[in-house]
């Protein structure tokens, strides 16, 4: 009976053994992800150590124009690759910050804090300030160019407008705002997906609709930013370096929240598509991931971790234009022949 005993405890020890080393290499290969066979991101030196917002091209997808804190302004001719500092007399002493740029064309935008909206039709040759009621809920914060004259101004409460005669009128889309958000993203048919100051909820709105539609967020973590695919489906980051993306077409139906990469001290930012299947996410600390599989496995870009920045923003005019904006004027650009050489 002894001998018996002995013997199934034994067997016990080895199973044991076996799992926690079938645990932990699991857990290694999800710690360590594994690196990116190339790396089309090339650092853009800028004459600034401002915090970049976003970017935007004119038609001729040469000229473009880069924004940021203290009201930077910069213009590039090439295609990205130089940018010149530009200087506008806004009227005041004010310290402005611009976060949003948007072309139709020639005809641009700029949107910032506190409430200042910038116009322009000849490409940024020159740029007028629109009138904005004192009465306006919140400061801007997102602006679209969508056609000659027309565009579509959000604020940093979730106020949504639009114009159709260059800033002269304005209507008002949603009856109430949703509340001081932490992110704001629009869709390219003119859907909106927000993101609490907090975390705590997210909130949705659709052209037609009288007013934002409030969600719960789906687990205890919260929400850092969220927006939308190419591939029908929304996707959300959370606290703690946490991905998760929701059922093709549905606002509310989620699959399984993961961690791209466990044990990680830094936090999950933003998310592009480039394609509907290839998607570029930054975080913090310089860190950079890659899918090709729509975000089913991860690679991880070390050709950038060593850059002393927190990257904001990913962003992608089409498949072959792209940029990464961080703090202290870090400028990512994305070179499409590198990718091509890699494949």
């Amino acid at each position: 009976m002894h001998r018996v005993s002995k013997s199934l405890q034994t067997s016990w020890q080895r199973l044991v053994v076996v799992l926690v080393a079938v645990l932990f290499s699991t857990g290694c290969a999800r710690t360590f992800l594994p690196p990116t066979s190339f790396n089309p991101w090339q650092v853009v030196p800028l004459p600034t150590d401002a915090t970049l917002s976003d970017v935007a091209f004119t038609g001729d997808r040469q000229h473009g124009w880069l924004v940021g804190r203290n009201a930077t302004l910069l213009e590039t001719q090439d295609g990205g690759k130089n940018w010149e500092l530009r200087n506008l007399d806004l009227g005041d002493d004010l310290f402005y910050t611009f976060t949003s740029v948007s072309f139709s064309g020639d005809e641009g935008w700029i949107a910032g804090q506190p409430s200042i909206l910038l116009h322009t039709t000849d490409a940024g040759k020159s740029w007028s300030r629109i009138p904005l009621s004192a009465q306006l809920p919140g400061s801007p914060n997102t602006v679209v160019a969508l056609a000659p004259k027309s565009a579509e101004m959000t604020t940093d409460i979730g106020a949504i407008y639009q114009t159709r005669d260059s800033g002269r009128s304005w209507q008002a889309m949603v009856q109430e705002a949703v509340g001081v958000l932490r992110n704001i993203a629009r869709s390219p048919d003119g859907k909106y997906l927000a993101v609490s100051a907090r975390g705590n909820f997210y909130s949705t709105w659709e052209p037609g609709q009288e007013a934002w539609e409030q969600h719960n967020r789906t687990s205890s973590r919260r929400l850092q930013n969220m927006g939308f695919g190419q591939d029908g489906r929304l996707w959300s980051l959370a606290r703690g370096g946490l991905i998760q993306f929701s059922e093709p077409g549905s606002i509310e139906d989620w699959s399984e929240q993961v961690s791209p990469e466990f044990s990680t001290s830094w936090g999950l930012l933003d998310l592009a598509y480039r394609t509907p299947n290839e998607i570029w996410m930054a975080g913090g600390s310089g860190n950079l991931l890659y899918s090709e599989d729509s975000g089913a496995t991860w690679q991880k870009d070390r050709a950038v971790e060593n850059i002393p920045s927190n990257f904001y923003r990913v962003i992608f005019m089409s498949t072959d234009q792209g940029y990464i904006l961080g703090q202290g004027g870090t400028l990512l650009r994305y070179d499409g022949d590198a990718s091509a050489k890699a494949t």
